[in-house]
């Protein structure tokens, strides 16, 4: 150590002096004659050295504004309980969309004869297709044909159904304990569409699960069911 005006200083040895002129040397001959005239870092490693060259200003005030919205967006998303995610728009999208679809019709009740009378309409039937593969294809497969833990719903067999507007009492309530659960957060519309679709398929006989349950009399044709006001006689 080496004191001078009160003050003490380190003391450089002349191997220490010798290094950094080396170190100048070493830098003249690994930097390329056309290298730019940044400043350096100061960090050699490995006579690797180091440009002092950040990011320009615009990357970074980009990068900081996407977390600022990263964070806005989580929180706004956790007050509107994920109302504001991809499958939440879509949901709302689509019950838009049905209640445009659905205005044509009104709110149909699940009752025989209407599920008879959309089971001949093409593009109602095809909705009920829709609905079918939204949410029963996890279980009864895209063809309808069953799997370990549900039945083939395209041949003559029936475990819960003895009638025609059963097929929409399952769907509303359920069965089995829960085996088929309730669908009651479908719109009244939807049940009465996917009951028609799948009314539909009895008979087609697609390969699958063997028939469980009892086989139903047969669907009746709008002509056999009459309204209440053709069912009444009226008094003489």
């Amino acid at each position: 150590m080496k004191k001078h005006g009160g003050l003490t200083f380190p003391a450089y040895r002349d191997e220490d002096i010798a290094m950094s002129e080396h170190d100048e040397q070493l830098q003249e001959h690994i930097l390329p004659p056309d290298a730019p005239d940044d400043p350096l870092t100061g960090h050699n490693y490995d006579g690797i050295q180091e440009y002092d060259n950040p990011t320009p200003a615009w990357w970074t005030w980009v990068f900081l504004a996407s977390v600022v919205f990263a964070f806005c967006y989580m929180f706004l998303n956790l007050i509107a309980a994920g109302d504001l995610s991809p499958p939440a728009q879509h949901e709302r999208a689509y019950l838009a969309n049905l209640s445009k679809k659905f205005g044509e019709i009104g709110e149909l009740d699940p009752d025989a004869a209407t599920i008879v009378t959309y089971m001949q309409e093409d593009q109602w039937l095809a909705l009920g297709r829709g609905v079918y593969m939204s949410n029963c294809t996890s279980c009864h497969g895209t063809n309808a044909a069953g799997s370990a833990s549900a039945p083939n719903l395209t041949d003559e067999h029936y475990i819960y159904v003895k009638n025609v507007e059963d097929i929409a009492d399952v769907i509303i309530n359920g069965r089995g304990n829960g085996k088929m659960p309730a669908w009651n957060r479908l719109h009244p519309n939807e049940v009465v569409l996917v009951s028609s679709y799948i009314a539909s398929l009895r008979g087609t006989n697609v390969t699958g699960k063997g028939p469980e349950g009892e086989v139903p009399p047969p669907w009746p044709t709008l002509d056999e069911l009459e309204t209440p006001a053709e069912a009444e006689t009226p008094a003489q």
